[in-house]
């Protein structure tokens, strides 16, 4: 980020208003519909469940290993670009944690930084759009899990300013959500999702990164267990199955074969400047569509991955989750025809968001306030 923006951004954030960015209560969203996808296998096939019981929105996943089904994520999930962050360019979701969850999104990214020795979820700065305190988050997700018990949820965390395995458990503990951490018998070897609800040890963790510690097990190194496809992509063209993290591993094949999961980034950003880059939000429609037609669809660059590696991605994350929709892709790939989500309606400036908790800051400024100022810096530097 260039010196200048960096001021700019901490002097406009400092005069803004405060904004709830708690997991909302609900809202209704939409997108348009794929007329083109792949592996579309109804549940009514040879292998289907004939259980009546959903797990992930399915009867048919409630058998699979968990590292065997496709995780729809929200990318930075608790980073909203609507009413409570005066529709911030920074953001990455239009609709919260809770809103996601109910919609079958079942991998919550988030990035967290260290604010006053408060683990705090800030996107790159506290400065630029700060979505309030971990813990008030987890607790929000603890009460969505607790009212649906029949549901595993994945949590991925990048640990920016490299907090401790013990300052993320203690935060874990208050929370209570803890109780719900799964802690894998080894690299490779996953559960199927009825034994985890069965257990009730339902929430996985990954944390990018940490060193393990043996008094929260629950709290996984992310690297140990997954392997993640380039994510700085600001081409419809950029969008590939490569290995980009982590350096320990040669390839995606290498990957594979240690037992490593595949998570598949596709989001694309637009460059404004520099390294100045925002959430594209033009081009979404085309970025998130489920189909495999049109270069930069999800749906193709999930099909393209699966005949590289000859594993589905275990985990994809995607921006404004409600638009494409990409949950569409996800049941394309897992093969299963869902129930029990919340899909109807659309998008609208106002969104209803949690009354409760703190208020924090935010920074909203629009794409051409930003590029104007981008440009001035750049012509005056």
């Amino acid at each position: 980020m260039l010196p200048s923006l960096r001021t700019f951004l901490t002097t406009v954030a400092a005069l803004t208003a405060t904004v709830n960015a708690l997991p909302q209560d609900g809202s209704s969203f939409g997108g348009s519909t794929s007329t083109s996808s792949f592996l579309a296998v109804p549940s009514s096939s040879s292998t289907a469940s004939t259980s009546t019981t959903a797990c992930n929105n399915s009867p048919d996943l409630c058998g699979r290993s968990y590292g065997n089904i496709t995780h729809m994520g929200a990318h930075d999930s608790s980073f909203l670009r609507d009413a409570s962050t005066s529709n911030s360019i920074a953001g990455n979701q239009y609709f919260n944690a809770t809103v996601a969850l109910d919609a079958g999104i079942r991998l919550l990214q988030i990035q967290v930084h260290n604010e006053g020795s408060v683990i705090e979820m800030c996107h790159t700065s506290c400065s630029l759009l700060d979505a309030g305190p971990l813990q008030n988050w987890l607790v929000a997700i603890k009460a969505w899990m607790d009212s649906h018990p029949n549901e595993v949820v994945t949590l991925l965390i990048v640990n920016s300013d490299g907090k401790a395995a013990a300052d993320f458990g203690s935060v874990f503990s208050a929370s209570g959500i803890d109780k719900y951490g799964y802690v894998p018998s080894g690299v490779g070897a996953w559960p199927t999702l009825q034994e985890m609800i069965n257990a009730d040890k339902r929430l996985v963790t990954f944390i990018a990164s940490i060193t393990a510690n043996s008094q929260f097990p629950y709290l996984l190194s992310e690297f140990d267990y997954v392997f993640e496809t380039p994510f700085e992509v600001t081409e419809l063209s950029g969008f590939n199955c490569t290995l980009d993290r982590p350096l320990s591993q040669s390839s995606a094949a290498a990957a594979i074969q240690a037992g490593l999961l595949p998570l598949m980034n596709h989001f694309k950003d637009d460059l404004l400047a520099a390294s100045i880059t925002v959430p594209d939000e033009g081009n979404i429609g085309t970025t998130n569509d489920p189909s495999t037609t049109t270069q930069g669809n999800l749906g193709l660059h999930a099909q393209t991955c699966l005949q590289q590696w000859g594993v589905k991605p275990a985990f994809v994350l995607v921006d404004f989750f409600n638009e494409g929709p990409a949950i569409q892709a996800a049941d394309n790939i897992n093969g299963i025809t869902a129930v029990g989500r919340k899909t109807t309606g659309a998008r609208t400036t106002t969104v209803a968001t949690a009354t409760a908790g703190l208020k924090h800051r935010g920074l909203g400024v629009g794409a051409g306030a930003l590029v104007a100022f981008v440009a001035a810096a750049l012509v005056l530097a």
